[in-house]
């Protein structure tokens, strides 16, 4: 179990997600959106809208639990599809990032205000179902330290392919 110490400094780096990722792609022209480490992995544009776009799927999470711990959250409509094929799906390619990026930064200020004014909001819990896996019980804290994590990983990849083009 993490102590409030633990709990206050994953929350602020949430919280900083958005100046994180805004960082990550500073002084990154358009087509500089469009560079990969290599013809099979993502592009920094295509790394962007997925972040975001887990982000935002997990937020109903996060609202359920905090408004109501019996219900079930389940992704199985989309795990059935592949990541590469919702990036086809939701044309990430294609897409500019300020939107996805206006929605990360909204989304994030939205789930902070909600964990700051719900008592014992990171407690909460709610039944989660993994595709293919038996339902398990999730915190809220859970759900916000995977997408510290996940966000973390991303950014890596894209310093990687930075590094790679000296951008």
């Amino acid at each position: 179990m993490l102590d409030q110490t633990d709990t206050q400094t994953i929350l602020a780096q949430y919280a900083n997600g958005p100046s994180l990722l805004g960082s990550a792609l500073a002084g990154l022209c358009e087509t500089d959106l469009d560079l990969a480490l290599s013809v099979d992995s993502w592009t920094i544009r295509q790394i962007v809208h997925h972040t975001v776009d887990g982000d935002d799927l997990w937020k109903t999470c996060i609202k359920m639990a905090l408004g109501n711990c019996n219900a079930l959250f389940s992704l199985q409509w989309y795990t059935a599809k592949s990541q590469i094929e919702w990036a086809e799906s939701w044309a990430y390619p294609q897409r500019g990032v300020a939107a996805s990026l206006a929605l990360y930064s909204a989304n994030r200020r939205h789930i902070v205000d909600l964990l700051e004014h719900v008592p014992n909001a990171c407690e909460k819990t709610i039944r989660f179902q993994p595709s293919a896996k038996p339902e398990m019980c999730i915190t809220v804290l859970d759900v916000i330290e995977l997408h510290v994590r996940h966000l973390a990983e991303h950014i890596e990849s894209i310093q990687a392919i930075r590094k790679v083009y000296g951008v």
